[in-house]
């Protein structure tokens, strides 16, 4: 009966662990593919040339030199066109990077990757793409934007997925214990009998004590010494007939 009852549960557990491991894998594709479309997206818009303003970009080594820029030289929706696409360009990194990379120390693994990405893509455009430049501050703003989206977006939802992902199994059932009952755990003592005044009570005989056997060498002393009494006093009363 206990085998016929548990067969439904296994099944039941069975086809969760499946839909979890397929739900799983989806989100995984999805979020690979999306980075590999992001990547696409990031090529195009800082790999492509752009010969007209080979002239005016320069390289820039000083965190905070862009950005002063933009606030002096721009108007306000230039400016904020300007930063605020810095910082759009890095968020990806900070939602789909935490599902990709482990779960322990994901934050840092995350910051570190996402700084490393953002800096060889500088350096391509710095050396070969024309009219493109290092900026420190593109790096700035790229990882900023990615922190942000990890801490509004991506931590929670890559908190969800490596929970969904450990798929802890279900503990086996174990028997229930059977209650005592207080009958079963207290025995009630016997009430004594009282006796009424001025009679006797009779002591109880004491159990006599049994004799210590002896085994061994010790038995086989004591049973010659018997036999040989026996026959001393079976001479006597010979004698004396």
């Amino acid at each position: 009966m206990d085998a016929a009852a548990a067969r439904p549960q296994r099944d039941t557990a069975r086809r969760k662990g499946w839909g979890r491991l397929l739900l799983r894998v989806s989100i995984l594709v999805l979020a690979f593919v999306a980075m590999v479309g992001f990547s696409v997206v990031l090529a195009k818009v800082t790999l492509t040339p752009s010969p007209a303003s080979e002239d005016l970009v320069k390289s820039n080594l000083h965190p905070g030199r862009s950005l002063r820029q933009y606030a002096e030289d721009y108007t306000f929706l230039a400016a904020c066109k300007q930063a605020g696409g810095n910082l759009v360009l890095g968020m990806p990194f900070g939602i789909l990077l935490p599902i990709l990379i482990p779960r322990r120390l994901r934050m840092l693994r995350m910051f570190l990757l996402t700084v490393a990405v953002i800096v060889l893509v500088e350096l391509v455009q710095g050396a070969i793409v024309r009219g493109r430049a290092f900026d420190v501050d593109d790096v700035i703003l790229n990882t900023a934007g990615a922190l942000l989206a990890y801490l509004f977006v991506g931590r929670r939802l890559s908190h969800r997925y490596h929970v969904l992902a450990e798929d802890p199994e279900p503990a086996p059932d174990r028997p229930k214990a059977v209650p005592r009952t207080k009958a079963a755990s207290r025995t009630k003592p016997k009430p004594r009998t009282k006796t009424a005044p001025g009679t006797k009570t009779t002591p109880r005989p004491k159990a006599a004590k049994a004799e210590p056997r002896r085994t061994g060498r010790s038995a086989s002393a004591w049973s010659r010494l018997r036999h040989g009494v026996s026959r001393r006093a079976a001479r006597g009363r010979s004698r004396k007939r």
